[in-house]
């Protein structure tokens, strides 16, 4: 926070990523920093043995790796554009659809969604040869896609597939997901965890670029996913049967959930004897040691219709202590068989008594995750056949929300495509009464379909058709109803779209050239663009100060001004500023506001003289524009 009788420019770029960690460096290693930069030497002198050295030891590399982290470390200039007309329950919604470039997206929603979010899903392209869709210039991620969405002039070659011929096939891919999956660490919160998609082409690079953004002590499982139900006929070599499932922790925080029991499993459970206790299943009552590694466990017991003493197996000891069977015994634990005709017994698992569901396993099986056949069938009812190729099913990704996301939490996937991930939220929350909001974020993909040119209209759509279904099947559950949670059902959804900046940036003059400089000054004297929609202009300050995107922009007349009023109501307390974009200020326009020392207030500079701007810098905090 600014002094009181400061006055601070808005930051017109999205936050640095990187600051975070420097700011963490700083605290830990004051000693380490000259000049507002780390002094490597002091570093490695201070954390002594614990620095890697010499040639041989472990790293991971690719070409192109420089590039991509200064890449990373480029804030965005763009801002996200509201389209109400495109959304559902705009005032109401907390669920959000991007639509953009993800590594620009994923820039903007940084200082706003650092730490907020519980799960990420992402299904990214596989870099199969031909479905690998990324721009050709780095050097300005926005202009290429203003060219891409045809918002700017000269598109020329902007998508391109990354054949196996490509000199730079792997490190190709590998620089377009470092920087994306480095801003998803920061998204997550502690006890967060996200969830990759992959094949065989790069799910060992995968693994290796994922242990050193999410640290290899937080990998938790590669599960494999069985896509398909039967091998192709014509597979020209051994059928490719699953996919892979990368699932990174963002700390020891995290904790899984657990898998609703099937009625298989349920079946298991019966109550032959009529146990008071209710429903059971027995289990072994024998281990898997010998009687030398656990000589404690090897002891006669009792059998109750024989009277004979039972032993178990001298290679499989009993899995209990003497005492604790004498106990379990006692409480008639112990099952013998129908006729108490067993050998030796085996012990009751009370249903009652165990877990609410089932541990998860890294296998997954169609029959209760889906197939893509199955993902093709949903998709294809929804928003008509061949309309997307590769959609996951729902059952996988409700599968994936019941291990990693519970509540009131959110969840992100920037690779949304058709947005399966927006349907499994909203028809999980159908069922279990939860509060998961989505954020989806695509790329407005070009399509060859005249109904949907982008795949951004795809999801969507998507979206809009899946409310609709779901407010068909019980139309007033908006209402409340048993199964509602403490927001009530959120059938909505926002729609963002990534755009240049409502503020001209400075960029320089390619040449020396004193009346082309003294023309480029002219323009930004005043640097808010004269057709932008001033409400817009509101959002992209919200944004670069760190809103939300579930803030609220209401617009009211103070005498002969126009205010807008910035809401953040997910913020404890609930944060707002005011912002005038008026190119003449009322003198006292803090006393009309109500302003206090801590309220921030947002201006045009070229709105203040020196007499207003001192007096409102005293009064409130003041930024300009």
């Amino acid at each position: 926070m600014p002094a009181n009788g400061d006055t601070q420019p808005v930051t017109l770029t999205s936050a640095d990523p990187n600051a975070e960690r420097v700011a963490q460096m700083r605290r830990l290693f004051p000693e380490c920093f000259a000049d507002g930069r780390i002094d490597f030497d002091k570093l490695r002198a201070a954390l002594g043995d614990s620095v890697a050295s010499g040639p041989e030891r472990f790293t991971f590399s690719w070409a192109g790796r420089a590039d991509a982290a200064a890449l990373l470390q480029t804030p965005s200039r763009a801002t996200l554009v509201p389209k109400p007309k495109e959304s559902e329950n705009w005032d109401t919604t907390r669920n959000l659809f991007v639509e953009g470039d993800n590594l620009e997206v994923l820039k903007l929603l940084y200082k706003a969604y650092a730490n907020k979010v519980k799960l990420i899903y992402i299904d990214p392209p596989y870099n199969t040869g031909n479905d690998f869709v990324y721009p050709d210039n780095f050097a300005d991620p926005l202009a290429v896609y203003l060219q891409l969405t045809k918002q700017a002039d000269d598109a020329g070659k902007l998508l391109t597939s990354n054949p196996e011929t490509s000199g730079r096939y792997h490190s190709a891919w590998l620089s377009m997901m470092y920087p994306r999956l480095f801003l998803a660490r920061q998204l997550l919160r502690d006890d967060g965890v996200i969830f990759v998609s992959i094949d065989d082409h790069e799910v060992a690079n995968l693994r290796l670029l994922m242990n050193e953004v999410f640290g290899e002590e937080n990998f938790v499982a590669t599960i494999v996913w069985q896509k398909k139900y039967a091998v192709s006929n014509d597979d020209p070599g051994v059928g490719n049967m699953h996919d892979y499932l990368l699932m990174f922790q963002r700390s020891e925080a995290f904790q899984r959930g657990l898998l609703s029991r099937t009625e298989e499993q349920l079946s298991r459970y019966t109550n032959l004897d009529n146990d008071p206790r209710g429903e059971w299943a027995s289990d072994n009552y024998i281990s898997n040691k010998s009687k030398d590694e656990r000589p404690t466990l090897w002891y006669p017991i009792r059998h109750p219709k024989t009277g004979g003493e039972v032993w178990p197996e001298e290679h499989a000891v009993w899995r209990y202590s003497k005492e604790k069977h004498e106990q379990m015994e006692l409480e008639g634990r112990l099952y013998w068989g129908p006729t108490q005709n067993y050998k030796r017994p085996r012990i009751k698992r009370y249903l009652s008594e165990v877990q609410a569901g089932t541990v998860p396993s890294t296998w997954w099986e169609f029959e209760t995750c889906g197939h893509n056949d199955e993902a093709q069938k949903e998709t294809t009812a929804l928003i008509g056949p061949k309309v997307f190729t590769t959609p996951k099913p729902i059952r996988l990704l409700k599968r994936l929300l019941t291990v990693g996301a519970v509540a009131d939490d959110i969840v992100l996937d920037f690779f949304s495509g058709s947005c399966s991930t927006a349907q499994a939220v909203l028809e999980l929350n159908r069922e279990d009464g939860g509060n998961r909001r989505f954020i989806m974020v695509q790329l407005p993909e070009p399509t060859e379909n005249k109904q949907y040119p982008t795949i951004a209209e795809i999801g969507k759509e998507r979206i809009r058709r899946v409310i609709a279904k779901l407010k068909k099947e019980t139309p007033n559950i908006l209402g409340g109803g048993a199964n509602v949670g403490t927001y009530g059902e959120d059938l909505g959804f926002k729609v963002f779209a990534l755009g240049e900046s409502h503020f001209a940036q400075w960029a320089g003059v390619p040449d020396r050239d004193a009346a082309q400089y003294a023309a480029t000054m002219e323009h930004y004297l005043d640097p808010i663009n004269a057709k932008a929609d001033p409400v817009a202009v509101a959002w992209e300050l919200a944004i670069k100060e760190g809103y939300g995107l579930n803030s609220t922009v209401s617009a009211a007349q103070v005498g002969a001004n126009t205010v807008y009023t910035v809401t953040d109501p997910e913020r404890d307390p609930a944060q707002v500023f005011r912002a005038c974009l008026d190119e003449v200020l009322a003198p006292d326009i803090a006393k009309q506001l109500g302003l206090t020392t801590t309220d921030l207030f947002i201006c045009r500079d070229s709105a203040l003289d020196d007499t207003l701007a001192a007096n409102l810098a005293l009064q409130c905090r003041l930024k300009t524009v």
